[in-house]
């Protein structure tokens, strides 16, 4: 691993040699992380990088953050800046201090002796006012192991609720919307509200396909939300079958969509207040149970299309939804590819191995410091660690190595349960990266070159005699 980006498998491979040049171009203003948005003018920027551009270092290596302070564009000729070096940016401080600048730099130093990140926080006050910029080193990181054992009975669980699931009919509803015009130039297109039954609320979401495709012509996409209350987007759906897929942007919640903000946000506020942690008590009532069976029902949907081509079907999602793309290419071999970013999920057991535990942080502790063992035993039936070691096909993640909300160690935790074909982007500079420059043409591309693969592939193995 001596890239800030790394490509592992072949598939991913054909694209990586199309788009390397971008790959570099991405690494490098992505270094240092900053305490400026990089949208108005400010007085004062503060960065932290590490002295390498990969940020991977071994156990027990020196890690060297460098910390630079730019007054009106140049190097501020005084000042001092608070530091803090953790593991996980949450585990008590390994080291803290006071750093003088001079000409307007100054250097800190930092070890770990096992496999994680390691993150410096560096603040500059300044009258009032703070600017604060943080830089994290990876650790040794594909040696980062669960947090806790997949349950015995974890298969036998989720056998039983996809049991139960498949005993209920699809009937599903299919009632037509427009097609945003921004995305009917590629070509006709279709779209529908999409109402499928299932255990609870429905699955629920915008569908949208190439208008007048042909049977067993197009591949298959999943798009599965983020956090929040709100309505499914049809313009996501629309946007990828204009890319000749066949394609679903999936309510989170099973909740009706189109409706006015009013609607999601009274839900936000009442019964759908801190819905990630509805439930905890028991595996059969977590709230996430049900987000989980919404994802297989809409695969029952796509699969039933009659232009699905019968092989392509790949999940994709980002955050909450890159927990649930996990989940769904965990729990259903009819997926063929998955593709999270900055995924959430993740190790809900971390605080049992010393370490952070990955959003929504579903396990509480006691005024002892011990996690709640009801909620610890639900939670490793939702961990998308042990999900992920379920996972039987390619894998593609992006994740942020300062990102607070989902955390490296979790999401590499998950990366490294999976034991398929699978790559993974370093982000050393990038927090919960969602709106980082060109993930979002990168990761949709990912998407798009997978299914052409896929295809190739597909008709290479039918033209064989």
């Amino acid at each position: 691993m001596n890239s800030s980006f790394v490509f592992c498998s072949a598939a991913f491979f054909r694209f990586a040699c199309g788009v390397l040049a971008l790959g570099l171009t991405l690494s490098a203003p992505l270094r240092a992380a900053s305490s400026w948005d990089g949208k108005a003018p400010v007085e004062y920027v503060l960065t932290v990088d590490t002295d390498r551009p990969d940020a991977l270092y071994h156990k027990g290596e020196t890690v060297t953050f460098n910390i630079a302070l730019q007054h009106n564009q140049q190097p501020a000729t005084e000042g001092t800046v608070d530091w803090v070096i953790s593991k996980d940016g949450v585990v008590p401080p390994i080291a803290k201090g006071t750093a003088t600048l001079v000409d307007g730099k100054a250097s800190v130093t930092g070890t770990l002796d096992e496999p994680g990140f390691l993150r410096c926080d560096a603040t500059f006050k300044q009258d009032k006012t703070s600017f604060t910029a943080p830089a994290a080193a990876a650790i040794d990181p594909t040696e980062i192991k669960p947090s806790m054992p997949v349950p015995d009975d974890f298969d036998a669980f989720w056998a039983e609720k996809k049991k139960a699931l498949a005993a209920i009919p699809i009937n599903a509803k299919m009632t037509p919307v427009p097609v945003p015009p921004v995305y009917a130039t590629a070509g006709p297109l279709e779209a529908f509200d999409v109402q499928a039954d299932c255990i609870g609320n429905p699955a629920s979401g915008y569908y949208a396909r190439p208008a007048g495709a042909k049977p067993k012509s197009c591949p298959a996409l999943l798009y599965v939300e983020g956090a929040g209350i709100r309505s499914a987007e049809v313009g996501v759906a629309a946007r990828m079958a204009g890319k000749g897929f066949l394609a679903i942007d999936l309510n989170a919640h099973g909740l009706p969509n189109g409706k006015p903000r009013e609607f999601y946000d009274a839900l936000m506020n009442g019964e759908l207040k801190d819905y990630k942690t509805h439930g905890r008590e028991s595996r059969d009532t977590y709230y996430f149970l049900g987000m989980f069976l919404r994802e297989i029902r809409a695969i029952d949907f796509l699969t039933s299309q009659p232009e699905w081509d019968g092989h392509t079907l790949i999940v994709q999602g980002v955050s909450q939804g890159g927990g649930q793309a996990i989940a769904a290419a965990g729990l259903d071999p009819r997926v063929s590819f998955m593709a999270c970013g900055f995924p959430a999920l993740c190790d809900h057991t971390g605080m049992v191995a010393g370490r952070i535990a990955g959003w929504p942080k579903m396990v509480p502790l006691g005024a002892d410091g011990k996690p709640d063992p009801a909620a610890l035993e639900t939670a490793r039936y939702f961990d998308c660690v042990n999900l992920a070691s379920r996972i039987k096909v390619p894998c593609y993640f992006w994740i942020g190595f300062v990102d607070s909300i989902t955390p490296p160690t979790c999401s590499y935790a998950a990366y490294n349960a999976v034991t398929s074909k699978k790559e993974i982007v370093n982000g050393p500079a990038y927090g919960h990266g969602r709106d980082a420059p060109n993930f979002w043409p990168t990761f949709n591309q990912v998407v798009i070159t997978e299914a052409a693969a896929e295809r190739a592939a597909a008709k290479e193995t039918t033209s064989s005699p």
